[in-house]
């Protein structure tokens, strides 16, 4: 029986609400130092929630050399290709004409629309009495920007990225909403176990701080009112929580076929080890209180690594900051790790970064590398009274040094889609690959 082929982590890009690069990402990260603040990229004033956590210092970014590049980007594409650049750079190794067919694109998008201001011009041409006619749309072209329509297109990202790397093997865009990035990166892992690729990028990345975006949490009443103190408002598992602040960003990962990154002499962040998912079907948007679809992710995630729930040292928790999300996903850990529930370390970086919605499983599954390579738990920020129905190990306001066996980090979405994934210390894997195992 051939062995299954193992999959290591060479190049990590991170653009977050936390920094432009992974050093000063990770560094907010572990000063536990929330990224809230009142809204710039429009104006607010007339939502119930009014802040979130943007991407600061955006115009910063490397500029790009490509002009057909440039013009299809979206605030979020340009996220996108500022993390994959990075993460390219990180591996050491990029595409060339020679084995461009060996490497793959998967990606999480989010809901791609286009953006307010053309909807109200086409809203304002069709409509100037305030009666649609449809007819005006054709009369005359009414949106200020002819490439709106194409930068909205759920593959417009991955095309991008297929374009700038020379990219010529399987592709793919997955929208599962706040599950998209983690499952971008599971489909990546089954690709390279497959054989259908060698090395992969993914990731994921979204940004729906726009008045349609707000628009619909403040309905749903998902996002925190706390206008007046936004470095306070994400505060996950905290008996005071009252909603999730929006984020955005990216977060890219180089995936590799682990022996020819061991023989190239890559730096290995981690193995990527598992990928476990399932699907709630409850509510649209909230885990039954069970925690019943986490519990199958979870468990899954640690059968496919050849794990047990013993060997589990560290949990990125989805942790969103909404009552129903933590009370369940705290469940499902009482559920899975039974006696050992208070043993395992569990935090909730959107804490300090928000919710980058399809983003976020993809910025998470970075951090849970940098966790196993630097030997800490990255902790939750905000936590000032323990909800009872959240009483799981809490890693509280500074980081927890700890040899980390093994990581797992959980993306649950709107939806009923749940996603999670499991990494090894990579020399756990050179033990059990010495092993025969």
């Amino acid at each position: 029986m051939t062995a299954r082929r193992r999959v290591a982590i060479t190049g990590i890009g991170l653009v977050t609400p936390a920094g432009l690069d992974v050093a000063s990402t990770w560094a907010r990260i572990k000063a536990a130092k929330g990224c809230a603040g009142p809204i710039t990229i429009f104006d607010a004033s007339g939502f119930s929630t009014r802040i979130a956590a943007e991407v600061k210092g955006f115009d910063d970014l490397p500029p790009l050399d490509d002009r057909k590049l440039l013009k299809y980007a979206s605030r979020a594409h340009r996220f996108a290709i500022g993390a994959a650049d990075q993460a390219i750079a990180d591996a050491g190794i990029r595409p060339t004409q020679q084995d461009a067919a060996r490497w793959g694109c998967v990606v999480g998008a989010g809901m791609m629309t286009v953006a307010h201001d053309e909807i109200a011009a086409i809203q304002q041409a069709a409509a100037p009495q305030g009666e649609f006619e449809p007819s005006a749309i054709l009369a005359e072209p009414v949106a200020s920007d002819v490439m709106a329509f194409s930068r909205s297109l759920s593959t417009a990202g991955v095309s991008l990225l297929l374009r700038r790397f020379g990219i010529r093997g399987y592709a793919s865009t997955v929208h599962t909403a706040c599950a998209s990035g983690g499952q971008a990166i599971g489909t990546a892992l089954r690709l390279i176990r497959r054989g259908v690729a060698d090395r992969v990028l993914t990731g994921g990345f979204d940004s729906m701080i726009s008045p349609v975006g707000l628009s619909g949490f403040c309905l749903l009443s998902a996002v925190s009112p706390d206008n007046d103190a936004p470095d306070r408002a994400s505060r996950p598992f905290d008996l005071t929580r009252n909603g999730f602040v929006l984020g955005e960003g990216a977060g890219f990962l180089v995936l590799e076929e682990w022996n020819s990154a061991v023989q190239r002499g890559a730096t290995i962040y981690a193995e990527l080890a598992g990928d476990g998912n399932s699907l709630s079907s409850y509510r649209i948007t909230d885990s039954h209180p069970s925690g019943d679809g986490p519990i199958q992710a979870m468990r899954r995630a640690i059968y496919d690594a050849g794990g047990t729930e013993s060997d589990i040292n560290y949990l990125n928790a989805h942790g969103t900051s909404t009552p129903m999300n933590d009370r369940s996903e705290c469940a499902a850990v009482h559920a899975v790790f039974g006696e050992r529930a208070m043993e395992v370390g569990v935090s909730s970086t959107k804490s300090v970064t928000g919710h980058l919605i399809a983003a976020a499983g993809a910025v998470e599954a970075g951090f849970c590398a940098l966790a196993i390579r630097d030997g800490l738990m990255p902790p939750s920020a905000n936590l000032r009274e323990l909800d009872p129905d959240c009483a799981v190990d809490i890693v509280r306001d500074v980081p927890r040094p700890a040899r980390i066996g093994m990581a797992l980090s959980n993306s649950l979405g709107f939806g009923g889609s749940n996603s999670c994934l499991a990494f090894r210390h990579p020399e756990e894997t050179a033990a059990l690959i010495a092993a025969g195992r």
